[in-house]
This record gives structure tokens, sequence and C-alpha cells, in this order.
């Protein structure tokens, strides 16, 4: 067990980083959901789906 820790050594730490960031992504988006930021951050105004994504906040 030790000696196939050892030989995947890189690839596990690239993995725990690739994973580390795609978490802070998501934990970054969901906080921004819930702050009620726009995701594209053009503004909502020319949007098709404008109304469907805001509709509980009028």
């Amino acid at each position: 067990m030790l000696s196939w820790f050892s030989t995947n050594l890189a690839t596990i730490i690239v993995f725990l980083v690739v994973a580390l960031v795609v978490g802070l992504v998501v934990l970054k988006m969901v906080r921004d959901k819930k702050k009620g930021k726009s995701s594209c951050s053009c503004g909502c105004g020319g949007c098709p789906l404008k109304d469907s994504c805001h509709s509980n906040s009028k």
C-alpha cells in the first residue's frame, strides 16, 4: 500500500488541488446566488430568462 501511494503521489496531489479549486468555485457560486448576484456579470436587462431567474425579487 505504501509503495502504491508513493508511486502515485504526484497524481494524488494534482487531484486534491483540482478538487479544492472546483470546491471553492462552487462555494463562491452558491454564495453569490444567495446574495442575488448574477453569474455572468453582464446584468439581467437583456437576458431572455430574467423573469424566471429573479421572479421572487419583484
